[in-house]
This record gives C-alpha cells, sequence and structure tokens, in this order.
C-alpha cells in the first residue's frame, strides 16, 4: 500500500522484489471483475461521473499491479461479444437487474411519501442520475470510453513507472470477441504450444468468478495463482432514504438522528478501508485433488491430470454460466463429495476416464449419470428433512428470543451501556421528562401485551367486552413459504415435474429425449469451451431447467459435433439480443424503436414484466426468470432494416476489433516495432521471440496506435496529455492453429512440480482447535512476524484514538511491516514518516521516471486509506536476492536466476494467503 507522507503519496516502487515472498511473471485482468465494483460499489460512495469512474479503475489496477509486480506479461482482457450460449444468461441478468432497479426505486419513492406523510423526517433527495449498470456491455458509448481511458493509463504507467519498464502489456478491449476470461484462457493454450514457451511461467489471474478456478485447472500450469478480493460478509449499509446505519428502506421511520458524543459528525460514516486480497493457489488445491481422486487397483494407468479433467467435468453438473444443474444436484448439499465418491465407485466399470483434452466419452458419462439417478429419490426425501428439520430449529430459535427478550430497555442517557466503555459518561439533563416518557413507554407496552381477548375502546382503555383481535400473520412464527407444486419428495415427481416445467407429459419419451440431447450437447460444448475455445458461437440450451440424472439413458450414440464456421454477434447486435427496453437508450434511436414500437416484428423479445420461477428456493434472485428465447433469423431480418441508419460511429462501435500491444522505451520489442511504422509495413509480421519472453504471435500496424514523441490525449479532463510520450503500440494476434488442431491437456516437458506444501495434520477438518479460519500472510510459512511486549501493546491503547464504528482494540493499526522486518516500529497517534527513511523507497540507482500522471491530481476522499500507523521499513539485503536477469537464455529471451524455480517452495499450509 502507498505510503503517505505530508499529505502527498509516495509511489510504490514495483521494480522492487515482491514483500509476499514471491514473484510471478505474467498477471492477467479479467477487468470486468475490476469494472463494476469501481463504478457502482456497495461499500462505499459511488463516483459522481464517468471521469471519476476511469479514475477509480486506474486505482484499482495500480493496487493489484502493486501486490503481484509482474515481471513478464500484464494482460488486460475486457468481455467482448460471448457466444450465445452465455447471451442467454446475460439476457437474463440485465432484465433483472432493470426490473429490480426500477421496483426498488418505486419501494423507496412509496416508503418516502409516507414517512413525509406521517411527518417524519427525510434529508432531501438527491437529483442524481441513476447509473445503468448495462452500459458494461460491448457496444456502448462507456465500453468505447473506457477502451480509450486503458490505453491512456498502459501508456502512461510505461513512461512512468519503474515497474512496468520490461512489461509486454497486452489490452483486449471490449471489440475484440470473447469473454474476458476466455480470452486470457485462449491466450495461455496458444502460447503454451509454441516451442518457446517457458513450462514453469507463473501464472496470476484476478477475478472473482469460481469458474476460474476450474479454468486455471484446465491449463495444467503447474504455476497458477489467482488473486481475488477477499469476501467479508454483512458489511454495514446506510439506509438509502435516511443515510443512517442500523436499518434497511423497509424498515425506515424517518427519525431525525440524535447527536451522541463529542465526534458524533463521524457515527453514521462508511468505516473506511482498503479493500483486502487473497491468493488461491492452484498448485495446493492440486495436491488436495491427488489425495482426493488417487484410486488404486484400476484396470488402467492412474494418470492424475487426467483425473483433474474429470473433476472439472464433473462440476459443470453443479452449476455453471450455460446450463441449469440438475435437479438434484445442489452444491450445498455436497453434490461435487457425492460425485467424486460415485466416480471412484465406477470408474473401475468404465474402462477409462470421461475425458481427454476437453472430448468427452459419453458412454462412460452414461454410467456415471445413472448411478446418480438410483440414488436421485433418496436424495429429494432427505432435503425435505432437512429443510424441515432447519425450518423447526428456527422456530425454536425465534421463541426462545422471544422469550429471553427483556420487555423494556431504556433509551437515551438511560441506556445501557458495554461494559469496559471508555468514554466518559454523559451527563444526565432534564431526568423528569425522561423518567415521565419512561413510564409512558412502559404504560403502553402493558396496555398492547394484555390478554388477546380484550379489544380497546377509543380512548385507549383496555374493554372485556367479547371481540377479540385476530392475530396479525407478521406476528406469527411461521415466515409464508413459495408453493411448491412439484413436491419432489413425494411419488410421482417426475411426472409433476415435466408437467409444470415443460408442459407436457412425462410418458412423451421423444421430448424427454430432446431435453437430455440438448443437455448432452451442453456438456459437450462446455467442456470444449474449456479446454480448446469456442467450439460453436450459435449454440445455446433451448430450455429453462435441466433432465433429470435417471433420463440419461442411450446417451452414448448421441451426436456431439458442432457447426464450422460459426461467427460471433456484432456488438450492437448482442445488446439488442440482452438489453430490456428500459436500457435502449444505450442504442441508436431507430434501434431503440424496434424494442418499444407495438407494431415492431420482434416487441415479443422484450416483455415490461415476466415471471420469475423459484424453483424450489426461497429468493427471487436464486430463481428462475422465464424469459422468451431470442430467435436469431427473426433478429437479423429486423436489423436489415435499421442498419442503414447508422452513424459512422456507430458504424466503428458495431464492427470487431482485435487485441493492442504496449511496450516502453527500454523494452526489447521497442525498437523493433518502431521500425515497422517506419517502413510502413502492412503485412503481418511475426514476433521475434528472443525479444518479448518467448511470447508469440503476429503484429500489424494500427491506425490508433500510441507512438514516441507524439503527445497521448487524455480522455479524462481532470487529467493533463502525455507531451513526453515514449511507450509504442501495435495490434497483436495469438498464433493461429488448424480448426481441427486439439490443444494437449497436459503438463508440459521441462515442467517442475512446486515442492508440497500440506501436512499431515492439513488433512484433517477440525486441525484449527475450533478457532475461525484464517488465511496465513505471504507464501513463507517460516516468516517471523514482528513481535510487540505487553508494555508495547498498553502504549498503544493509551495513545491510539479509537475511532467510532472502527472494530478491535487498536483501530488504526495497519498490518505489520511489508517485509516482515524485525526493525519495523509502530508510530503513534498523528505522527508523521520520518522523511529521511523515505529516500530507501527506491533506490537512487534504479531506472525511474516522474511520478504517474493521475497521482499528481487530488484524490477522491471516498474510500481513501487512513494514514498508515505502521512505518514498513524495508528489510534487510540478506533477506532477498533482488530479481535480476542475468542474461539470455537457451531461448533467448531473459532467464530468471536458478533458484527462481524456488520461489513457490516456500509456502503456507492453505490454499488461500493473503498478500
Amino acid at each position: 500500500q502507498a505510503k503517505e507522507c505530508n499529505g502527498v503519496k509516495v509511489p510504490i516502487d514495483t521494480s522492487r522484489p515482491n514483500p509476499n515472498e514471491v514473484e510471478f511473471d505474467n498477471l492477467y485482468l479479467d477487468m470486468n471483475g475490476i469494472i463494476h465494483p469501481c463504478t457502482h460499489p456497495e461499500d462505499k460512495p459511488a463516483p459522481k461521473n464517468e471521469d471519476e469512474m476511469m479514475v477509480a479503475i486506474f486505482e484499482y489496477i495500480d493496487r493489484i499491479f502493486n501486490i503481484v509486480r509482474p515481471r513478464r506479461l500484464l494482460y488486460m482482457a475486457i468481455d467482448g461479444v460471448a457466444p450465445r450460449a452465455k447471451m442467454n444468461q446475460q439476457r437474463s441478468r440485465r432484465f433483472r437487474a432493470s426490473k429490480e432497479g426500477m421496483e426498488a426505486a418505486e419501494e423507496k419513492q412509496k416508503i418516502r411519501q409516507e414517512i413525509l406523510a406521517k411527518g417524519g423526517f427525510l434529508p432531501p433527495e438527491e437529483v442524481k442520475e441513476r447509473f445503468d449498470s448495462n452500459c458494461i456491455t460491448p457496444g456502448t458509448e462507456f465500453m468505447d470510453n473506457l477502451a480509450k481511458c486503458l490505453r491512456y493509463y498502459i501508456a502512461d504507467r510505461l513512461n512512468s513507472d519503474p515497474g512496468w519498464k520490461n512489461l509486454t502489456v497486452i489490452l483486449s478491449d471490449a471489440s475484440a470477441p470473447g469473454e474476458g476470461e476466455h480470452k486470457i484462457m485462449d491466450y495461455i493454450r496458444r502460447q503454451r504450444a509454441q516451442p518457446n514457451h517457458d513450462p514453469n511461467t507463473h501464472h496470476c489471474l484476478c477475478g472473482a468468478d469460481a469458474d476460474l478456478i476450474m479454468l486455471g485447472l484446465a491449463t495444467h500450469e503447474p504455476n497458477f495463482t489467482i488473486i481475488r478480493e477477499e469476501f467479508k460478509p454483512n458489511k454495514p449499509k446506510p439506509c438509502a432514504l435516511c443515510n443512517q446505519m442500523g436499518h434497511e428502506v423497509k424498515d425506515c421511520q424517518g427519525l431525525p438522528r440524535e447527536k451522541q458524543g463529542k465526534h458524533d459528525q463521524f457515527a453514521d460514516t462508511l468505516p473506511v478501508s482498503e479493500q483486502e486480497f487473497i491468493f488461491i493457489r492452484l498448485c495446493v488445491l492440486r495436491e488436495y485433488l491427488e489425495r482426493e481422486l488417487t484410486m488404486a487397483s484400476l484396470p488402467f494407468t492412474f494418470d492424475f491430470e487426467r483425473s483433474v479433467d474429470d473433476w472439472v467435468f464433473m462440476c459443470f453438473f453443479v452449476g455453471n454460466d450455460f446450463l441449469p444443474h440438475l435437479p438434484s444436484l445442489e452444491i450445498r448439499e455436497g453434490a461435487i463429495d457425492r460425485l467424486v465418491n460415485i466416480y471412484k465407485n465406477v470408474v473401475h466399470k468404465t474402462g477409462g476416464y470421461l475425458t481427454e483434452s476437453g472430448f468427452v466419452n459419453l458412454q462412460r458419462v452414461q454410467m456415471i449419470m445413472l448411478a446418480v439417478g438410483e440414488v436421485e429419490d433418496s436424495i429429494f426425501k432427505k432435503r425435505k428433512d432437512d429443510d424441515d428439520n432447519f425450518k423447526r430449529r428456527q422456530k425454536e430459535k425465534r421463541k426462545r428470543l422471544k422469550r429471553d427478550q427483556p420487555s423494556f430497555i431504556p433509551g437515551g442517557q438511560f441506556s445501557p451501556q458495554a461494559l469496559g466503555n471508555r468514554s466518559s459518561p454523559q451527563a444526565i439533563c432534564n431526568p423528569r421528562q425522561a423518567a415521565f416518557e419512561m413510564r409512558m413507554h412502559e404504560r403502553q407496552n402493558s396496555t398492547t401485551s394484555a390478554s388477546p381477548n380484550t379489544s380497546l375502546t377509543p380512548d385507549g382503555s383496555p374493554s372485556l367486552g367479547g371481540g377479540g383481535i385476530k392475530r396479525k400473520p407478521e406476528d406469527s412464527d411461521s415466515e409464508p413459504e413459495p408453493e411448491d407444486n412439484i413436491r419432489l419428495w413425494e411419488t410421482g415427481w417426475k411426472q409433476r415435474y415435466y408437467k409444470n416445467k415443460f408442459d407436457v407429459d412425462a410418458s412423451d419419451e421423444k421430448f424427454r429425449r430432446k431435453v437430455v440431447q440438448s443437455y448432452v450437447e451442453g456438456l459437450c460444448w462446455v467442456l470444449r469451451y474449456y479446454y480448446q475455445g469456442c467450439a460453436s458461437w450459435n449454440w445455446y440450451y433451448p430450455f429453462h431447467y435441466a433432465p433429470f440424472a435417471s433420463d440419461f439413458e442411450g446417451i452414448a450414440d448421441m451426436p456431439s459435433d458442432f457447426e464450422k464456421g460459426s461467427k460471433p454477434f456484432k456488438p450492437l447486435e448482442q445488446l439488442m439480443g440482452v438489453f430490456p427496453a428500459a436500457s435502449g437508450n444505450f442504442l441508436p434511436p431507430t434501434w431503440r424503436k424496434l424494442m418499444t414500437d407495438p407494431e415492431s416484428s420482434i416487441i415479443d423479445f422484450y416483455p415490461e414484466d415476466f415471471a420469475i420461477d423459484l424453483n424450489g428456493k426461497k429468493y427471487a434472485w436464486q430463481g428462475v426468470a422465464l424469459l422468451p428465447f431470442v430467435d436469431e433469423r427473426r433478429l437479423r431480418a429486423a436489423l436489415e432494416e435499421v442498419y442503414p441508419d447508422l452513424t459512422p460511429e456507430e458504424s466503428r462501435r458495431n464492427s470487431l476489433g482485435g487485441d493492442v500491444l504496449f511496450v516502453g522505451k527500454h523494452h526489447p520489442l521497442c525498437d523493433f516495432i518502431v521500425e515497422q511504422y517506419k517502413t510502413k509495413n502492412t503485412e503481418p509480421v511475426d514476433i521475434p521471440p528472443e525479444l518479448c519472453h518467448g511470447i508469440q504471435g503476429k503484429l500489424t500496424l494500427n491506425d490508433n496506435a500510441v507512438l514516441p514523441d507524439q503527445v497521448v490525449e487524455s480522455p479524462v479532463p481532470m487529467l493533463r496529455d502525455l507531451t513526453q510520450n515514449s511507450a509504442v503500440s501495435i495490434s497483436f494476434k495469438d498464433p493461429q492453429f488448424a480448426e481441427d488442431f486439439v490443444f494437449k491437456a497436459t503438463v508440459l516437458p521441462g515442467a517442475k512440480k512446486p515442492a508440497p506444501v500440506l501436512k499431515p495434520g492439513d488433512w484433517e477438518k477440525t486441525n484449527n482447535d475450533g478457532r475461525p479460519w484464517r488465511p496465513q500472510l505471504g507464501f513463507n510459512r517460516d516468516r517471523k512476524p514482528v513481535h510487540l511486549d505487553q508494555s508495547a501493546f498498553r502504549t498503544l491503547g493509551h495513545t491510539m484514538p479509537r475511532e467510532r464504528g472502527m472494530p478491535g482494540m487498536y483501530p488504526n493499526a495497519m498490518p505489520l511491516g511489508a517485509y516482515g522486518s524485525p526493525y519495523a516500529r509502530p508510530l503513534l497517534g498523528g505522527q508523521q514518516q520520518i522523511p529521511k527513511l523515505l529516500s530507501n523507497l527506491r533506490p537512487q540507482e534504479s531506472w525511474r521516471g516522474p511520478t504517474p500522471l493521475f497521482q499528481q491530481t487530488p484524490q477522491r476522499t471516498a474510500g481513501a486509506a487512513p494514514l498508515l500507523a505502521w512505518n514498513r521499513m524495508l528489510q534487510s539485503p540478506n533477506q532477498f536476492q533482488p530479481a535480476q536477469y542475468q542474461g539470455l537464455g537457451p531461448m533467448g529471451y531473459p532467464q530468471r536466476p536458478e533458484d527462481r524455480m524456488d520461489r513457490g517452495r516456500q509456502v503456507g499450509t492453505p490454499s488461500v494467503l493473503h498478500p
């Protein structure tokens, strides 16, 4: 984290060794996981405009870069046009987001009017345009502007940051088709197939999606790490009406906030804290899987890599972005463990593995699925029993809490205070009035808790005349449950399921086979997508629900081939396929009209309202949005009439683009690229691998290139133009292969297996003595943390102010020194960093440039980290060897020192680590 001295942020020198005691070669950013939290954050005030959003994205990338510090490649991938199979999920998400946003706004307005009508107090409404997150879709002006801003950011960093000095940067923006994470995987696959690829490359992928774990395993790279935000549940959020903490909009009473204490102006501000990140080390997960999947006495040779591929494939049954999960397999019910146990029992009969390099053996899959089908009935009955037991326990808990709750708790100045609270008690003021209010409150409580058979007279006194009060449903202990017409736990569940979900008879064998065939095609398509790339841009699963495992009979002879030569949608066409009419403002006017005009030939694609089937779940977000599927032929026919209305700018946004490669002036490839522009070579040229860390591909001149000695204009008004640019960009294309080429899912020759990390105690589920599990800091389990004795803790307790709302005994105390140095010492209170020490932050002989431009501008206060209370001293030189490149290796590109391969061996026990 950047330190601050006299109000000025001191940039971090990322060219120095990584403080996590590991060196990464390549960093891949799944940008959509960065764009969403920066544009509409949940834990801090949202940016006021698009410019602030861009700066927030820049700061987020900087934070990740400071942690990971890649030495060879930075690959930024933004979601482009997705395959049709994914577009159905995108359509569902965007229609839901639009519907929920409108419903929330209406509910908020309704409650606001009710509170004001009762005389409640609410702050005035902010006149603020609601940010429609649907604009984070390829083809919109927002995504086009984001690509321009990232080009500026990359050029700025290559010019000014020493950590970027020898880095190759590839930007795959929203104009390049494909999902961000799959563009990254495609790049890794194609580089692995090159003769110059280093099999011991250490990859780090940033993203929060769970499927990144599966994709990382599918590469079979020995050193693959995922970095993601640490999820912290139940973060406090202020009420959207009164901006006070402690309640939601629906519970808002419109009460003015009472002043409490001297520094009360901070009482309801969100506790500002720096986002923390965790590493997920896939080599440690592979150790767990190796122990879990190893089988003895097989009729064929055991191959761990093949069994990992089978495990990834089985996880698709539990859920993925392209297919609904099977009704009998719920991840929270241990479905993955169940599948692994069935797999280990059945694999002896199958005669081999389920998959090979992304291709499925359906005959063997059929045996697994029918084995699941045999226990389907018992799974449904156990689910019902577990659900009933849970409801019973919850009901008993509510009754117990109601019984133990005190009938009256005084408030205000007489309210109970927590023991050990050091703040001085408030002076009692107007005690008679307070006592009168307490008596009235007690009388009111005793009146309302009178016998249920008594009714109240108009003056408030209880009347003993008959007429009992009917108990309100909200007072009852049982919550309203959604109606379940399927009743999977009762006999006849299969007939009811097909009748309710598909509106066909379960005896209609032909239809059931059609559903199963589509699902089997989907399984083959998804596995191919993960291991070989997109098999078909047009294929999709045409139903909202999945079949049962017991229906997978006779699937061995089902065809699983896909049409070749299919093409992705164009960006504006995809917008028409996934947007609701409410987001039509991102489309050209005549295109928008097709969504709203009652006479439009495709008006049925854009329902204003739609049903959500809870499908046995409790909450709407878990249900199935019953939207009509888009007919591609009808959509294209309707768009033919409005294509001529596109402006040149809209036509440009509607075209498919490619990747762009950036390097700085110190990069060996820089002169080669500049020479291409000087000779105006229009033909694609191969990258010399010895100049670019073994990266291969084709380079072609770019029309909107960043060129040396040319001004790079800033697309963000608050940031200055780059007038002394020395970076250069050029179009990049991955190595191409024949359409029927198969990328082998194996560990490459020459790859060194990381040293094992897990110890016998790590296999036990209760090896933490009942304490909550915490990730360890850094990759070295033997690192010694700084130690403070009891007197030091007492000093901290007396000296450091405790801010309201900040948890912990020492709320201002930040983590210990980044290098675990025994010389790190705490700073007290508002003590400033010692200027003399700051000269050590960057070695004098290191290459350096001016401070990055957007760090020179005033920083936003929202979400800013508090002044660090620990002075992180640099570690002593004998603890680290600098990551120097000692010369050119056998392939002709810079190699790391021999001990570099040992960097991952000093590692910690769990597979999730704090940077």
